[in-house]
Order: structure tokens, then sequence, then C-alpha cells
């Protein structure tokens, strides 16, 4: 049992205001893990102005002190690497080979990120007579989900430090235990007192009262469209900046040529990972219209072929986070199967012998209309719509037909067909035959969302802008 009832405030581990706690559930189990902190309003006073105060002393530090530090978490995140993994699987269901593997890599891949683009990032620069800066923006507010939990805490922590911020983090209540150790992780490193600060506790709290302190100057949220929108709401009064990473209904193009089965067959893996709690999941698949049969057979079989059960074990799949997520992907399954999409694997309930855990079976919906529920609104669960379309400009024609735009996939063996195709989509991220970038900025445009992390774009997202105008030289 899991016990995690102190907030890291002005580097110290301190006692809530007022007492308070939540029990946190294993989703492969429905059973008690552990218990956290739920911090109230004057925790989030003290948290802030322990950043504010930190802010005056750390944004004028030098590019060397904060490659130190950042080093030095490097390092104190290698030796808790295993832990991480393991708080990761149970804390939100994710198989054991991806919380320790994928997982993982994302948070230590980040800090390698950041430190990288610190060495040469480009605080100043002379144009004619004006040296332009890229100053600190001051106290920044980290909202972070629990369906890539180091991913979004390192992408986010690591280039607010790099770039001279103080911050105040706010992980997830359904996944708690990594932010945790994460911020064990930090005060090993010796993060100067005030600079970062984490509570614990609930969106509605906690959330809410960062986005609306006068003293916090960024915002920066993933999460679902609707918490997002109420973040932004919040800000707004304050005229803070608010960067935000939200929802996906993603389109995953399969092109007609000869890889085309085996495309498939890794479109339909690629969705059930994480057990499809992915923002980014290709969780529409475009396929011409005259495959369609060759498409439901390459995804039945992969779909059957991915093994779903106790996340300790050589499992490939576990369950979604919590009850209420299970209840939402079964529900989206119904209005599917309502709504006459054919159901060619997976739907409703637990998959074959598992009576307990949040559990879904990995489901494919094909012959799907793009207007059809399951098509148009995100499920965050592990739920294929198999989309057919008459030639590539129908395909981005229904790519394009989304209220979201964060990613993108374009899968065939002529390179540059996929890149032209790749370049017409509406999003903010293409992957084109499974290339990866931890440099390449990520984020989305339209309702998924606004600002950029990843690599250099990341820093951005952190500094102001400012003009130094000297006199022009003597003629």
């Amino acid at each position: 049992m899991r016990e995690y009832l102190k907030f890291y405030i002005d580097g110290q581990w301190v006692d809530p205001a007022t007492p308070k706690t939540a029990d946190v559930i294993n989703p492969a189990t429905e059973e008690v893990s552990g218990r956290i902190s739920l911090a109230s309003v004057a925790d989030v006073e003290k948290a802030v102005a322990a950043a504010h105060r930190a802010f005056a002393r750390w944004s004028q530090t030098t590019r060397e002190q904060r490659l130190d530090l950042l080093q030095a978490i490097q390092a104190e995140y290698a030796k808790r690497e295993r832990e991480i993994g393991e708080a990761i699987t149970e804390e939100m269901g994710a198989p054991a080979s991806l919380g320790g593997g994928f997982h993982i890599g994302l948070g230590g891949g980040h800090i390698a990120t950041a430190i990288e683009v610190l060495k040469t990032f480009k605080f100043e620069e002379r144009r004619g007579n004006t040296l332009l800066t890229k100053d600190p923006i001051g106290v920044c507010a980290l909202i972070t989900p629990w369906n890539w939990p180091m991913n979004q805490i390192a992408v986010k922590v690591l280039p607010a430090l790099a770039t001279g911020n103080t911050m105040v983090l706010k992980p997830p209540q359904l996944a708690p235990y990594s932010a945790q150790i994460f911020a064990e992780v930090l005060d090993k490193a010796g993060v100067p007192k005030g600079v970062f600060n984490m509570l614990q506790g609930s969106g509605a709290v906690v959330g809410a009262a960062l986005s609306a302190h006068p003293r916090v100057d960024l915002v920066s949220i993933t999460g679902s469209e609707a918490v997002g929108v109420e973040i932004a709401k919040a800000a707004a009064p304050t005229v803070k900046r608010v960067c935000q990473e939200l929802g996906g209904k993603s389109a995953f193009i399969v092109l007609d040529d000869a890889n085309f089965a085996a495309n498939v067959a890794g479109a339909t893996g690629g969705m059930m990972l994480n057990s499809g709690q992915t923002c980014s999941a290709g969780s529409r698949l475009l396929v011409p219209k005259a495959r369609m049969a060759e498409a439901i057979a390459a995804a039945k079989e992969a779909a059957a072929a991915v093994t779903v059960g106790d996340p300790k074990g050589n499992v490939a799949m576990g369950p979604v986070v919590s009850k209420s997520q299970y209840n939402e992907v079964q529900r989206y399954i119904e209005i599917g199967i309502r709504e006459g999409a054919e159901l060619v694997a997976g739907g409703p309930g637990r998959p074959e012998g598992l009576s307990k855990g949040y559990f879904c079976k990995p489901t494919v919906f094909a012959n799907v209309r793009n207007d059809m529920t399951i098509a148009r609104e995100e499920i965050f669960g592990p739920v294929l719509v198999i989309i057919g379309y008459d030639d590539i400009d129908h395909a981005i024609e229904i790519a394009n037909d989304s209220d979201f735009g964060l990613a993108g996939y374009v899968n065939g063996a002529d390179a540059a067909a996929c890149l032209a195709v790749a370049r017409r989509l509406r999003t903010g991220w293409v992957s084109i035959n499974g290339g990866f970038d931890f440099m390449a900025p990520f984020g989305g445009i339209k309702r998924s969302g606004n600002g950029r992390e990843w690599g250099e774009h990341g820093f951005h997202e952190y500094v102001e802008t400012k003009s130094l105008i000297e006199p022009a030289p003597a003629a």
C-alpha cells in the first residue's frame, strides 16, 4: 500500500494545509493500492508564493548552471527508472514491458533532448541595433494527464527549468505515483528551493486555482478538450499564456500498394498500445474501398493477436485507467453497433477469462462512415474504426473532415507519395512510415489545442521575446 501524503513546496516535503485524502485504485484489480493527499486552495497559494519568490534568482542563472541541474536530474532519473516503471504499471495499468519500456524511455528521452537543446539555444540574437532576448516567462502551472505520465511531466518540467522558469506541477489524481517519484528525483538532483513545486489533487480545485492565480504567468495543460476550455476560461481574466495539448481523432492513411496488409496490421496493433489511451492515436484507419475486405481480414487477425490481461505479466494490453473510462469505452462500442458499423473484432464487455479489472476487448469496426459518432468523437480506448476511400483526394478530404487536428499517419511503399499526402493533412504532427523524432515539434490545431512541445519548439513556449533597442550607429 502506497501512501503519498505530503506535497513538495519550497524545497521541502510538507503536510497539506487541510488534511484530506483520496484512495488510488489499481485498474487491473479494482482494489485500493494507496492513498494521496488532496491539495486545497491554501496549498496552491503556498506553492505559487514559493515559485514566485524563487523566480528572481533562478531566472538569472546561467546556461551552465541550468545544464548542471538537468544533467543531475538525468543521472537521478536513470537510478529510479525501474521504480517509476513499476509505479506506472500499478497506477494506470500499462503492461510492465510498456511501463518499464516506452513510458520510461519517453521521460528519459525528453530529459536528454532538453539537455541537448539547452546547449545551443539562442537566448540572445542581434538584429541591427536591436538585441532580441528570450527571457523566462515566470511562474508556470503544469497540468499533466494520466495516460503517458512521464512523457507529459518531462516534456513540460525540463523545458521550463532549462529556460529559467519556476513552476507548480499538478499531476493526475488517477496516476499520482510516478509523479511523486519524479519529484523525489528532482529533490535529490538539487533543484533549488521554490523552483519546482508539486501538489497532488483534483483538477477542479488545484487546476482551477492555478489557472486563475494572478501570480501564475503560464498554464501548460495536456488533457481533454473540456478541461482545456475550462482552464482557458479561468486564465482569461489575468491574460496569462495558455498552452493546450488536447484531444485527437487522428487519421491513419494506408496507401494502395504491396505493403497494404502489413500496414493495416501495424496500424491496428498500434491503436491498441497503451489500451488506446493516446491522444495522438491513429483511431481512424483509412483504406481504399476496393481493398476493404483485405483490410478487415488483416485488422481482425492483428486484433486477435493482442494479448490482454494482468499488466504485470507478459501481455500486450492491460486495463483502461478507471471504471469511468471503462464505461465510456463500452458506451462508444454500443453506439457503434447501433449506428450500423460492422463489428469485426472485439465488442462489448471484458475479454474472455477476465472477470475483474477494467479490461476492454481490442475492438475494430469496419465500413464506418466519417459522420458516425465513433468516427467523430475521441473514444480514448482500444477501438479502431476503418473507413474506406475512393482515391487519395478522397482520403485527404476524410482525414481533414474532423474537429481535431493533433496527429496523422501515412504508410506506403512510395516515400514521395507518402510525403505528398502528409503535406496536405491539416494537423500538427504526421508520422510517415513510423517516423519518430524527439526534436520534432508536437502539438495540434483546431480543437486539439495550440502551442508546441518537444525539442527546441518546446523551449519557445516558456520564454518571452524582449527588444533592447540601442542607438543606431552614426553615419
